[in-house]
């Protein structure tokens, strides 16, 4: 199973680490339960490890870019008044780093995982995505995370079975068709999406029949 369907459990502020790492354990046991969970818990913080990258390269880009329009907008500032307000970036990135939004990033992580469950009343109205925005100023990381994490449409198809249209023309009643007769079938579907009136296979069935006839004698004409 992907792991990012385990990280949108977590995300949820009712479930968390326990409710994931409970229900591993009742799907695989305890010892094959704890080591996925291992698992998906690295897997989690190297996903947050990126965002903090992402997050620590956008501010320094603003940084400099805010210093670069102080020093174009007044060109009498000083050099000591260009300097001191370097080493006031300098001190407001590390109080960044050491809330969780900066270069070690893994705080943010840590405290959303030590506090407490959100209570869970089996609201069907809870609104994760509102949960996440309205927290968002506590953890400025890990929600934009949540955001991407929480907007990824889940689908139990396998994207070759969605993708497929043999499932749907082969199924427990059609199993005897000859490979000509699902080859003609498909074709008709295909003229049948693009034809202004509808096309019932049923009725069509013995037609269908004696085309495949006709074709069997003229690979038997051409064969001889």
């Amino acid at each position: 199973m992907n792991k990012v369907l385990f990280i949108a459990s977590i995300l949820d502020p009712r479930n968390k680490l326990e409710y994931v790492g409970d229900a591993l354990e009742d799907m695989f046991g305890d010892d094959k339960g704890n080591k996925i969970k291992d698992e998906m818990v690295t897997y989690m913080k190297s996903m947050f490890e990126e965002y903090v990258a992402k997050f620590s390269n956008a501010s320094r880009r603003s940084s400099s870019l805010f210093d670069l329009s102080g020093q174009t907008s007044d060109l009498s500032i000083s050099n000591n008044s260009t300097k001191s307000t370097k080493v006031r970036n300098k001190i407001q990135m590390k109080r960044n780093k050491q809330d969780g939004a900066g270069l070690g990033g893994k705080s943010e992580l840590e405290k959303y995982l030590s506090e407490e469950l959100e209570p869970n009343d089996d609201d069907d109205n809870f609104d994760i995505l509102s949960w996440w925005k309205a927290h968002s100023p506590r953890y400025k990381i890990l929600s934009e995370m949540a955001r991407d994490v929480l907007a990824i449409p889940i689908s139990s198809v396998a994207s070759k079975c969605a993708f497929s249209t043999g499932g749907r023309i082969l199924d427990s009643f059609r199993s005897s068709l000859t490979p000509k007769l699902v080859q003609t079938v498909i074709c008709l579907q295909d003229w049948r999406r693009n034809e202004p009136y509808p096309i019932n296979v049923e009725e069509d069935f013995n037609d269908l029949m004696k085309l495949e006839l006709a074709m069997d004698d003229i690979d038997l004409h051409c064969s001889s």
